[in-house]
């Protein structure tokens, strides 16, 4: 429905264009501007805005929970490295 904003702005400044009272030019694109900004803003609210998203809930608790035991897995590995054999020539 923001489509109207702009059908409407589009006829404002067709006043404009068409008005000779300076009051009345001045008024029609002020009203101009603010239904060109009114459509934007709806048309950005359908867009993106609308989709607002709960970050938490992307994530079920139990794939929340295997990656933190993934990551204190490497974390454990990283702090304890395995012994080396000596027999093994180094790299």
């Amino acid at each position: 429905m923001h489509w109207l904003y702009l059908l409407l702005a589009l006829g404002a400044l067709l006043l404009a264009i068409t008005t000779v009272h300076g009051w009345l030019l001045l008024l029609s694109l002020l009203a101009a501007l603010a239904l060109f900004v009114a459509w934007i803003r709806g048309w950005y609210l359908e867009r993106i805005g609308g989709r607002q998203q709960d970050e938490l809930a992307m994530i079920d608790p139990v794939e929340l929970r295997r990656l933190r035991e993934l990551v204190e897995a490497r974390k454990r590995e990283a702090a304890n490295p395995p012994p080396q054999d000596p027999t093994s020539p180094s790299a």
